[in-house]
């Protein structure tokens, strides 16, 4: 009977213990809130990063992205050289405010240097890039703020 009496409290502080881990987990790592939706995502803050941005990765979680940091705003122009993901890329002035977006960039293989590009409509110091279709599907617009947790 004392195992018993002891089993349930065990099995719950395991219960707990697993829940715990699982909240530090989706803790973890910089993420963003964009419409009251969160975004795991990678940054890329220096040059190295920002040229690769998101080439060569076969698929993205839909709950990721990558948030590219600049130093100042200015009109940004982005391109889609050897990305296999489409995107929206979103584009937020030094306040996190949305300027614009580009939405459903298709990808640009084989293309050589022949790509298109895809500008900002106004002066952005952070982009965002989610897989294609995020942003109509949570009805972003230009204005809405950007949260960023890093």
């Amino acid at each position: 009977m004392q195992n018993t009496q002891f089993r349930i409290p065990a099995l719950a502080a395991a219960g707990m213990l697993a829940s715990l881990a699982a909240c530090s987990a989706h803790a973890a790592g910089p993420y963003v809130v964009l419409d009251g939706h969160r975004f795991q995502i990678e940054v890329a803050a220096d040059d190295p990063s920002r040229e690769r941005g998101l080439m060569f990765r076969e698929s993205m979680p839909a709950d990721h992205g990558m948030l590219f940091i600049f130093d100042d705003a200015q009109v940004r122009t982005f391109w889609m050289k050897n990305t296999h993901i489409p995107l929206d890329i979103l584009y937020f002035d030094q306040n996190y405010k949305l300027v614009s977006v580009q939405q459903r960039v298709p990808p640009c293989l084989n293309s050589g240097n022949n790509c298109p590009v895809y500008p900002s409509e106004g002066d952005a110091r952070y982009v965002l890039e989610l897989n294609a279709g995020m942003a109509g599907k949570l009805g972003i617009k230009p204005g809405d703020v950007l949260s960023v947790h890093r």
